[in-house]
């Protein structure tokens, strides 16, 4: 891409523990693996993204909240990761503070929409760690967001949570935010010996069809380990099930993403077509 306009996806699930910041890491590491430049985006306050980034939470000048709350422009606050391959606004603890502190500023929900609009043309990809909770950190990532990616485990209640999931983005998509797609989901520590993973996946793909990403992400040991060294997989076992499966994941997107922007240009482009074979003909 030689003119960038950033697509930002928003990483998103209420439940804790389904894969959602190692998703988030690993991706940014994966399309910046092929020449895509990333931004990842932690509005979590336990900051593990950052972390797992190779960044000290603790150390940082600015994080998002002083990017939502104080209006620190991203580009002051963003730190190139070398070690990870992408730019990071750091989450920590302060964004505790985020919830309440949002209530009485003005157009709170736009915040963060606001604060990436100058620097999406810098970027290919922006990737939008969000915490577990549908808050109003949340709410920012989902009004900034063009997708949503939802990593999920195929357990027993993963789709009752689902369905609030999907209200939550519905609701965004018909008052703030009408162009917020559902750009997949993504089976996370996935064990195909389990009968009720394959059973919950199999009505994953039943009610939502080709939305569900091929890629399965496989329960992974290096995968868990990578963290505590502050490397996405990528860096710290490439071979390993993991690094495959996050690699195959950013590929996919891409062909997606790829296909959208064809359909969208054929679409474009037949318009044009229409248009013009019509004015034609009233010429005449």
């Amino acid at each position: 891409m030689t003119e960038r306009n950033a697509a930002v996806f928003a990483i998103v699930n209420q439940k804790g523990g389904v894969g959602k910041t190692t998703t988030t890491i690993n991706l940014a590491a994966s399309l910046a693996a092929t020449q895509r430049k990333v931004l990842l985006v932690d509005l979590d306050a336990q900051g593990n993204a950052t972390m797992g980034s190779g960044i000290d939470k603790k150390g940082v000048a600015h994080s998002a909240y002083d990017v939502l709350l104080d209006g620190v422009a991203i580009a002051d606050a963003m730190i190139d990761s070398p070690d990870a391959g992408y730019y990071v606004l750091a989450g920590n603890s302060d964004l505790t503070a985020a919830e309440v502190g949002l209530v009485t500023q003005d157009q709170r929900e736009a915040r963060l929409k606001a604060a990436l609009a100058p620097v999406r043309e810098q970027f290919d990809y922006i990737l939008i760690d969000c915490p577990p909770a549908l808050n109003i950190l949340t709410l920012n990532a989902l009004v900034a967001a063009d997708g949503v990616i939802i990593p999920m485990q195929c357990e027993y209640y993963a789709l009752e949570g689902l369905s609030a999931l999907m209200e939550t983005v519905e609701n965004v998509r018909s008052s703030l935010n009408p162009t917020l797609q559902i750009k997949g989901l993504l089976r996370t520590m996935f064990d195909p010996r389990n009968n009720l993973a394959n059973e919950v996946s199999d009505q994953l793909i039943a009610h939502f069809g080709d939305k569900v990403y091929r890629t399965i992400v496989p329960r992974n040991v290096r995968l868990a380990e990578a963290p505590s060294h502050g490397l996405p997989i990528m860096n710290y076992d490439k071979s390993s099930r993991g690094a495959i499966s996050y690699l195959a994941l950013a590929g996919e997107i891409l062909r997606r993403d790829a296909k959208e922007r064809s359909d969208a240009h054929s679409r474009q482009h037949s318009s044009l077509s229409h248009k013009t074979n019509t004015e034609e003909g009233d010429g005449n």
